[in-house]
């Protein structure tokens, strides 16, 4: 499967039994649909997170194919109070998420601490995240 950002192979990991795609060049991860709810604890905080994203209309994002389908993605914001937008398959395929964005995304819905998923993503965006909290 080629990224959807940069036309790179990516690569697939393995997280506690969740396949992803990843692109070791712009580090982004493509999860098929159902996968984000496997890495989110069973709770009503998951539902609440899931229940926020709605559709963006007119986003200056350039738009990406789907790398399963190939039809242009449509943006889909996570929250109103969030400016996190990823990108969604109109077929149901999955979503693309840039750099950073799949462990903002997990840290907002319910996640154990001590979850090594989260312990996984934070050492591959470490520095991504450093920059995100000397800027607010």
């Amino acid at each position: 499967m080629f990224c959807p950002s940069c036309k790179n192979p990516m690569i697939v990991l393995e997280f506690e039994g969740v396949e992803t795609d990843f692109c070791s060049n712009c580090e982004g991860i493509w999860l098929d649909s159902g996968e984000l709810e496997l890495f989110l604890e069973d709770s009503k905080d998951k539902d609440d997170l899931l229940n926020s994203f709605s559709k963006v209309k007119n986003s200056k994002e350039k738009k990406r194919r789907c790398p399963i389908c190939k039809k242009k993605m449509g943006k889909t914001r996570v929250s109103e109070d969030k400016d996190i937008v990823l990108d969604e398959c109109k077929n149901g395929h999955g979503l693309w998420f840039d750099k950073g964005e799949i462990l903002e995304v997990i840290k907002e819905g319910s996640v154990n601490k001590s979850n090594k998923i989260i312990n996984v993503l934070e050492d591959m965006y470490k520095e991504k995240i450093e920059v995100r909290k000397t800027e607010d």
